[in-house]
C-alpha cells in the first residue's frame, strides 16, 4: 500500500469573517444566516490544516457549490497570512 493514502488533511474554505457578541451565537440555531463581510466576487482562502495554501474563488453551477483555485500561496506568503 502507499504511503501517501495514510495521510491527513483537513482543508477549509474561508468564505468571509464577520465579528458578533457570544451572546448572540450562542441564540443562533440550525440554519441560521451569518452575514458575512465579503462580496460574491471577492477571493477566498483555502486551508490545509489551518494553514493558507491557496486563493480561489466560489463557482455555482445548478444546486452545487465549487471553488476554482486561482493562485497557489507560497511558503512565505503562508507564514505571513492572519485569516
Amino acid at each position: 500500500m502507499n504511503s501517501v493514502n495514510n495521510v491527513f488533511v483537513e482543508l477549509s474554505v474561508v468564505l468571509g469573517k464577520t465579528t458578533l457578541p457570544i451572546h448572540q451565537l450562542l441564540k443562533m440555531g440550525r440554519g441560521a444566516v451569518i452575514e458575512l463581510g465579503t462580496k460574491q466576487d471577492d477571493e477566498i482562502w483555502v486551508l490545509a490544516n489551518n494553514v493558507p495554501i491557496a486563493r480561489g474563488e466560489i463557482i455555482v453551477q445548478g444546486e452545487r457549490v465549487a471553488v476554482s483555485i486561482t493562485s497557489v500561496v507560497s511558503a512565505g506568503e503562508a507564514d505571513s497570512q492572519h485569516l
